[in-house]
């Protein structure tokens, strides 16, 4: 009955651990690889087994005690060579495998070490043998409860198949002492599986917070790593993705980065709004998910900004893939019944050729996306080693140019703009010239490209201003100044209120400046440019048309805002496609500023035929090396003062 009520009260606690046992298979194996971590423990004690039972069989001289131990041994030696053999961390072999190989072994070895004991006291082997026999027995399964915790049903098995054997031992010798022992037995089955299921409890939670833990750090990993508007990758992602490339990319190989650069996404934001434009990203996403080859990474680099990074065979593969990302990019959008299409333009670097590691490379596909976008955009271009050269001068420029407007370095000239009827001189055009201390005369195209590229254009361009208006404020009251102004310049914050400061501290009438603007500006129209004309209109500043013809010109400009002259560029007078079609294009617009009442200005004039050209043609001004070039303002309060004069000596003639 005792037997029975042993029997079922173990079951009852087998169903109990399996009930509450719900573990992912991964903690699952985990516990299992605790049965597997201390092989040193299990050989020692399979040796204290061997040993034990062997010195029972030689002082009892039993053959049955005998048998039992060689059959020990040969458990014991059995479980040593699984346990060093198999490795939990081997995904072929299920969890259940390891677990019932496990169980085979120690099942066993705890049964014979048990029967070893129950035998020694049933034979009667000798009051040693028998203490020898119930302590290894006895500390064998009390010390595996605590090596198996992990696996609860396995640690109590043994427990219960060390202790059976000597139970019914204790009850077939039947002494009072027996019978305490066997009590005593009864007694520890309960006490150990308590302390077992603790330990196993404690084991099992840790186990199961820090795999919850790693999944909430997988998942946060993964987020940190992932565009949360297209789904792609982000930086970091992109980052992590790289250097994985990196070390496993074929010496024969070559890993390509394309740098994607949307062209003029900001109106899509601008005029559709965010949600629209956040739309449109995620399809550009979806379409360079699908073109880009298996295996690549593809990123959001952020705003309208993306990167391939692949393994490409060569330079020619790279080329095609670059051509099939165009042309799905370019394919119409349509996004809430709105159809749009979408350019882009690319830089491309090539590993090992333009970078051997992750930072050198994306620097150089920035540079190949910058000169992709200053030649015009919707292009491809490929790094070259110019493009760095070309970069450390701008960088090299840069820094000059910022100690030049500090150390007074730069100088403005003067060249006039002549009255074509009277010859006499109306503007004077304020331009930029740079001395350079070690490397001499600076052409304006040299650095004035470098100045609107890094910002410095809006300090240069109030420097500018403010020293033509000092200058002009020296001139006779019916001579005007003109400054070009850069796009830049007017649409950074507080633009209008720079102007106006210049026209303040130079007591120069707002009349007398005129501002040169040129097509480019209206390209990227927003605004602040109309804000930026209206406000300086209103107080009397002029707006000249600088360079029309050569852009995209459009008569909307035109009417749109105040433009009280337009300068006609040189290329249709000076340059070598002039004829017929020139001048009935200067024909044309000389008429149109005629009946609008515009200026129109002929610019590069170098001979008298070109100024009778332009003359006859209608324009009312002209400018060019014919009259003068562009002098020092000394010069130019020189050439005021003698046409003054000689204005004076004509009339005394007279």
């Amino acid at each position: 009955m005792a037997t029975t009520a042993l029997v079922t009260g173990f079951k009852k606690l087998l169903k109990r651990h399996r009930r509450n046992d719900a573990l992912s298979e991964r903690v699952r194996r985990t516990l299992v690889r605790t049965l597997y971590t201390q092989p040193t423990s299990l050989a020692i004690g399979a040796i204290n087994g061997i040993v034990s039972t062997a010195i029972a069989a030689y002082v009892s001289d039993s053959p049955s005690i005998f048998i039992a131990s060689m059959i020990l041994s040969v458990i014991a030696i059995a479980r040593v060579v699984a346990a060093l053999g198999l490795s939990p961390d081997d995904q072929g072999r299920s969890t259940r495998q390891l677990e019932v190989v496990y169980e085979v072994g120690a099942f066993s070895y705890a049964f014979v070490i048990g029967c070893v004991a129950a035998m020694t006291l049933v034979m009667e082997a000798g009051a040693a043998v028998e203490v020898l026999m119930i302590a290894n027995a006895m500390c064998y399964g009390v010390g595996i409860c605590a090596r198996n915790a992990g696996r609860p049903v396995i640690a109590l098995g043994q427990l219960l198949l060390v202790v059976f054997p000597v139970f019914v031992a204790a009850l077939i010798i039947g002494t009072l002492p027996f019978l305490f022992l066997a009590l005593n037995m009864l007694l520890l089955i309960p006490a150990m599986a308590s302390i077992t299921m603790n330990v196993f409890k404690v084991l099992r939670d840790s186990i199961g917070s820090a795999e919850t833990s790693a999944r909430l750090a997988e998942k946060m990993r993964v987020l940190a790593r992932t565009d949360v508007v297209t789904g792609l990758s982000n930086r970091a992602g992109l980052n992590h993705d790289m250097v994985e490339k990196l070390m496993d990319v074929a010496d024969d190989k070559m890993l390509a980065l394309f740098w994607l650069d949307l062209d003029r996404f900001k109106e899509v934001n601008d005029l559709l709004g965010h949600p629209v434009g956040d739309k449109v990203l995620t399809e550009i996403a979806a379409r360079l998910t699908e073109v880009s080859p298996d295996g690549a990474s593809v990123s959001r680099f952020g705003g309208d900004e993306f990167i391939v990074f692949c393994e490409v065979a060569d330079r020619r593969e790279s080329e095609r893939l670059a051509s099939e990302i165009h042309a799905e990019i370019m394919r119409p959008v349509r996004i809430n019944g709105e159809r749009m299409e979408i350019h882009a333009s690319i830089g491309i670097a090539l590993l090992p050729d333009d970078g051997v590691d992750a930072d050198t490379l994306m620097q150089n596909a920035d540079l190949a996306l910058y000169h992709a976008k200053v030649n015009g955009r919707k292009q491809t271009c490929f790094y070259d080693k110019s493009m760095s050269r070309d970069l450390a001068r701008r960088r090299e420029l840069e820094a000059e140019l910022r100690i030049a407007i500090q150390r007074d370095e730069l100088s403005i000239f003067f060249q006039p703009i002549v009255d074509l009827e009277t010859g006499r001189i109306r503007t004077f055009e304020a331009l930029i010239r740079w001395f350079h201390p070690q490397k001499g005369e600076l052409r304006p195209d040299e650095f004035i490209p470098v100045a609107e590229e890094t910002g410095v254009i809006v300090t240069l361009g109030n420097w500018i201003t403010a020293q033509a208006a000092k200058a002009a404020a020296q001139w006779p009251d019916h001579v005007t100044v003109a400054v070009n102004l850069s796009p830049l310049q007017i649409k950074a914050p507080g633009a209008a209120l720079g102007i106006m400061n210049a026209l303040r501290e130079a007591k120069l009438d707002p009349s007398r400046l005129e501002l040169e603007v040129t097509e480019s500006l209206f390209l990227d129209d927003h605004g602040a440019t109309e804000s930026f004309i209206a406000e300086l209109s209103s107080i009397g500043v002029r707006f000249a048309l600088d360079d029309f013809g050569t852009g995209y010109s459009s008569l909307g400009y035109i009417q749109k805002y105040p433009f009280s002259k337009i300068k006609v560029d040189r290329s249709f007078v000076s340059g070598p496609d002039v004829g017929k079609k020139t001048d009935a294009i200067i024909h044309a617009v000389a008429e149109l500023g005629s009946k609008l009442e515009m200026e129109i200005v002929a610019e590069g004039l170098e001979t008298i035929e070109q100024v009778r050209s332009v003359r006859s043609a209608g324009c009312t001004l002209g400018q060019g090396y014919y009259f003068s070039r562009a002098v020092p303002d000394y010069l130019a309060a020189m050439l005021l003062a003698q046409e003054d004069e000689d204005g004076q000596a004509r009339q005394a003639i007279a």
